[in-house]
């Protein structure tokens, strides 16, 4: 049912947008005790006078191919473009530095051609995205100015449920907007969101435009990023998620720094505990986090962890399950060390892990600075990866390497061709593909009008498929 109602940060480029968020410079601070109704409604309106000049409306256009298909006077039926459409989103962001860096949701900006950023005081900046990264949907926009207000840091592990916070944003198109709840729940996982998440749940009303805007405590820190509603309607019921401020900050200077973000990776396949699970690992509690495989010399085997072994603890925390330990990993720091516990055997033992960065992922090439000249490209949209071990297991591949089409853009021109995620790429253009970087040696040259000619594999069946461009 959450999942059927869950209107995420994704865009979806309708007349509004979704989520918001701020955020800026400095460590948290508990949010001060206030004794009376007037106190509270007091430090209600400062905390909004204090952070509103640092949340801006973000408006965003996107230029979408469509192709229909039509069976008339083609043969066989075939697909024929039609012409491009715009499409537009709003959504909000939170100004984290004086000359210019905004952060705010990667569903608001992705594939975004044109962003316009409205300050509070009217004021409008072409804004330019900077990097984004869709696992955290975090994304971070500049513009080009200075002297501009910001919005202060607070310390998302320091919230409790029933923290007072105020979500600021552009709901619907209104700016300026303030509403005022509580903290519902923290570490919320599994929410189907994004691939990395520990939500800050809130009954502070979000709706759509709200998406990027900042969550803030009483203080008027950033605490949060609101991100998505949980909603039959699509509108607020009171179900509201926000990304933490330490995850949304870390993500963001990554992302200012390198472009993308760093993140750990624990080197291991893991599964959630259940019950029955419990009962058969002799478990004291239905929690924690099961490794069922190993990927060699990976964190996890360095450390010693073995297939079996259940992961209860992390630097004294309780791991709730492999969602929970999975982003405790993606947040550290790389080559820093913790102390695991875990249950082998019935017994507790103890031992220390050191943080390993994630192998890195390829990136689309239209995501790249040079992307006018590859949209083109008759391979623009496929995403392709070396194959290893744990990706063979991982997507039920029969082979242990080459290389494997993980992800197509939806109306590419591979994707109408028929190439499908899954597919073993032996070749192209007659030449055959070991790898990734011969892969990328051979189709970067291709023009808009050159024909990419694949062999490939489709679960034992051998096909070529010819990617003709436009």
């Amino acid at each position: 049912m959450l999942a059927a109602a869950l209107f995420s940060a994704w865009l979806g480029f309708s007349s509004f947008g979704h989520a918001a968020v701020a955020g800026a410079a400095s460590l948290p601070a508990r949010p001060t005790p206030v004794n009376t109704i007037g106190d509270l409604q007091t430090q209600v309106r400062t905390t909004a006078a204090k952070v509103i000049p640092a949340v801006v409306s973000i408006a965003s256009t996107v230029m979408v191919h469509d192709q229909t298909f039509s069976d008339e006077g083609l043969p066989f039926g075939m697909f024929k473009d039609v012409p491009p459409r715009r499409q537009y989103g709003q959504g909000s962001g939170v100004i984290v530095s004086s000359d210019g860096y905004i952060i705010t949701n990667n569903h608001v900006v992705a594939d975004a051609g044109n962003v316009e950023v409205i300050l509070a005081d009217r004021r409008q900046f072409k804004g330019r995205v900077v990097a984004t990264d869709p696992k955290t949907d975090v994304a971070v926009v500049k513009i080009n100015a200075t002297g501009l207000p910001t919005a202060a840091w607070g310390d998302s592990s320091a919230l409790a449920v029933g923290d007072f916070v105020l979500a600021i944003g552009n709901p619907l198109g209104l700016s300026r907007t303030v509403t005022f709840g509580i903290v519902s729940a923290v570490g919320r996982a599994d929410v189907g969101v994004a691939d990395v998440e520990d939500f800050i749940q809130t009954d502070a009303p979000i709706n759509p435009g709200n998406s990027g805007g900042a969550l803030v405590n009483i203080n008027g820190e950033v605490v949060g990023i609101n991100t998505a509603i949980a909603s039959p309607t699509g509108g607020s019921v009171g179900v509201g998620f926000a990304i933490p401020s330490n995850m949304a900050r870390t993500a963001m200077q990554s992302l200012i720094k390198t472009g993308r973000v760093v993140r750990g990776f624990l080197g291991a396949s893991t599964q959630d505990v259940t019950p029955l699970l419990a009962k058969i690992f002799h478990l004291p509690d239905v929690k924690g986090s099961i490794v069922t495989d190993l990927q060699a010399k990976g964190s996890a085997e360095r450390a010693g962890l073995r297939r079996g072994d259940v992961v209860v603890r992390f630097d004294g925390r309780d791991v709730m399950d492999s969602g929970h330990l999975r982003n405790l990993m993606a947040t550290a720091v790389i080559g820093s060390k913790h102390r695991i516990e875990l249950i082998r055997d019935a017994r507790l033992m103890q031992t220390d892990l050191t943080v390993q960065e994630a192998p890195r992922e390829r990136i689309k090439k239209n995501q790249t600075a040079d992307a006018a000249s590859t949209s083109t490209n008759p391979l623009a949209g496929v995403i392709v990866d070396d194959i290893t071990p744990a990706l063979a297991r991982q997507m039920d591949l029969p082979v242990n390497s080459g290389l494997v089409v993980t992800d197509i853009e939806e109306g590419s021109l591979a994707e109408v061709s028929g190439l499908q995620p899954g597919d073993l790429i032996l070749e192209l253009n007659r030449q055959p593909i070991p790898n990734f970087a011969t892969f990328q040696r051979l189709a970067e040259p291709f023009r808009s009008t050159d024909l990419a000619l694949l062999l490939i594999n489709r679960q034992g069946n051998i096909l070529y498929i010819p990617i003709q461009g436009e």
